[in-house]
């Protein structure tokens, strides 16, 4: 049965300027807590995207564009990073940020490599 609240709350101001407040940080960390029920999705993606997006960059940076065994180097330090922090079983922040430092620190080698 629905009751009516006859008792209207009261709004108190403070005078205070209203702010807006942007942190990526916290609406990363936001994200990443909502996708805590998809942390197997995110492993498989992962995997998936560093197998066929990434892992094939030293190839065609060393044989076309004369990139150095370090473009190797970075590329399996990522990959094994990433393999070792999802099997490993490390929380979904700790992944998704990984994953990003991952796609940031590939694109500035093609970038580096390339320019």
């Amino acid at each position: 049965m629905a009751t009516i609240k006859t008792i209207t709350p009261h709004f108190v101001s403070d005078n205070q300027p209203a702010t807006l407040h942007f942190n990526l940080w916290a609406k990363f960390n936001e994200f990443a807590d909502a996708q805590k029920s998809n942390q197997t999705l995110w492993f498989f993606l992962v995997l998936m995207v560093h197998g066929v997006v990434f892992l094939p960059i030293p190839a065609v940076l060393s044989y076309y564009f004369d990139g150095s065994a370090a473009v190797l180097a970075v590329t399996m330090i990522c990959f094994f990073a990433n393999l070792i922090a999802n099997m490993a079983g490390a929380g979904i922040r700790t992944v998704l940020k990984l994953f990003a430092a991952s796609i940031l620190i590939h694109v500035a080698m093609i970038i580096i490599v390339i320019v």
